[in-house]
This record gives structure tokens, C-alpha cells and sequence, in this order.
């Protein structure tokens, strides 16, 4: 029983893609305004994107480099916390105060 559903789903898949692809074919080929809009805007996508690869594998090394940072640690050089502050413990000398329910 669950083979014949299996199939009727597929079944019903493949004839959804097929008429959609049909149906996709004839407004290409139609010489529609929405249609001529699209293929500006695809092509304008596909050459976008085709210009991003190529600059990226260009100039991709350089760009990493510059936002690399040198160093060790988890930040680079940056330093774990301000030299000029005291890190958790406060002015006053007081032990760190901690939330409990």
C-alpha cells in the first residue's frame, strides 16, 4: 500500500516540474515585457556574481591579508584585557559580587 502512495506522490512530482518547466518554456519564448525584464535581471544576476568569483580569486589573498590579524592569541595582538583597567576587580578593593537565586 505504501509503494502505491510512494508512486502517486513521485507520479504527481514529476508531472508538477513538467508543466512548470513547460509552462517556464512558453513565457521564454514569448516576447513578453515581464519576460524580456527577466532575462535583463538573470543576466545581470549570473554576470554579478560571475564578476565576484573572478575578483574575489584575484584579489581574494590580498583582501584576507589586510583583515588578517598578526599575532598570537584569540584576537590576534590584541591584548586580553586593558592594561589600564584593573579587570574584575573594582576601585574599591571589594571581591567580585555574583547573582544567586
Amino acid at each position: 500500500m505504501e509503494d502505491s502512495w510512494d508512486f502517486e506522490f513521485l507520479s504527481r512530482v514529476a508531472d508538477s516540474c513538467l508543466s512548470f518547466i513547460s509552462e517556464f518554456v512558453d513565457d521564454w519564448l514569448a516576447n513578453d515585457m515581464r519576460v524580456s525584464i527577466f532575462k535583463i535581471l538573470l543576466s545581470w544576476l549570473i554576470f554579478s556574481l560571475i564578476a565576484i568569483h573572478f575578483a574575489w580569486k584575484v584579489y581574494g589573498n590580498t583582501v584576507n591579508d589586510m583583515y588578517y590579524r598578526q599575532g598570537a592569541g584569540q584576537n590576534g595582538g590584541t591584548p586580553e584585557a586593558a592594561s589600564h583597567l584593573g579587570g574584575w576587580v573594582s576601585e574599591a578593593g571589594d571581591p567580585m559580587k555574583s547573582h544567586h537565586d
